[in-house]
């Protein structure tokens, strides 16, 4: 169902980009040299980054299994979904409730060129993109509900994405605008990157001198006030490995909150 139409020939290859990077560090074959080359800097720096790719994809795959199993969640808006890879979020959550509707959001036209080829849906389901900026909430939620039904619960994904927004301000405000209207027993489901280890710190500032956009560490405890006023999941605010699973410590932190 996808509507949207860019012209993926003005795409600039030699500016580097965070869905691009991200897709080579977890082994994808849709990036760029100038890609490959932020990568390969980084992973200098802090060479078990893929696997922190890695486990960070598996804490989405496990957050979206626990919305569509336990939570009994069946709409799903994933904004700042990145190139499709292996456990999308409507593969997991169609897998396990077929009639599951997802919509995904990103700013990249090279996103939206792969969406329409590869993100499909079960015959009872329904999955959409829409290529919008999450700082724009009003224009994500009216193309959503073309897809959704935004009276119903809906669980809000933000995996990796709002270390994009500098200001803890402006996140907080964005989390804030597209919970609104979304009912009680809605969730936020995240996780981002902290600036609990000095490897990750000097990774994330090799990142900025090159990437676009550019991606801003928070500590944990700034990771968690972006879930105020929400009712937090056990065990609340930890590094995605420790999120219903008892993989090694990584610096990358999650959470999921319920709407009251």
């Amino acid at each position: 169902m996808f509507r949207v139409a860019v012209d993926v020939s003005r795409l600039d290859t030699n500016v580097p980009e965070t869905a691009r990077i991200w897709n080579y560090l977890l082994g994808g074959t849709d990036n760029f040299a100038a890609d490959r080359a932020v990568g390969d800097q980084i992973t200098a720096t802090l060479p078990q980054l893929a696997e922190h790719a890695r486990l960070s994809r598996a804490y989405l795959a496990r957050a979206v299994g626990f919305l569509t199993l336990e939570a009994g969640i069946r709409q799903f808006l994933d904004i700042g979904t990145g190139l499709p890879t292996a456990e999308n979020t409507h593969q997991v959550a169609q897998a396990a409730a077929p009639d599951t509707r997802v919509v995904y959001v990103d700013n990249d036209p090279l996103v939206l060129a792969h969406a329409r080829e590869l993100l499909t849906s079960t015959p009872e389901g329904a999955t959409d993109y829409v290529h919008e900026d999450l700082r724009d909430p009003e224009a994500i939620l009216r193309a959503a509900s073309r897809t959704l039904d935004l009276g119903r619960p809906v669980a809000l994904a933000l995996m990796g994405v709002l270390g994009h927004i500098e200001s803890d301000d402006t996140a907080r405000a964005i989390i804030v605008r597209l919970l609104r209207d979304l009912p009680s027993g809605s969730y936020l489901a995240m996780y981002d990157g902290s600036d609990t280890d000095p490897a990750t710190l000097e990774a994330s500032r090799i990142w900025n001198l090159s990437a676009n956009p550019k991606y801003h560490l928070r500590s944990p405890a700034r990771i968690a006030h972006l879930f105020e006023g929400l009712e937090l999941v056990h065990p609340g605010v930890v590094p995605v490995t420790k999120w219903r699973s008892d993989d090694p410590e990584i610096s990358q932190y999650c959470a999921v909150g319920r709407k009251p």
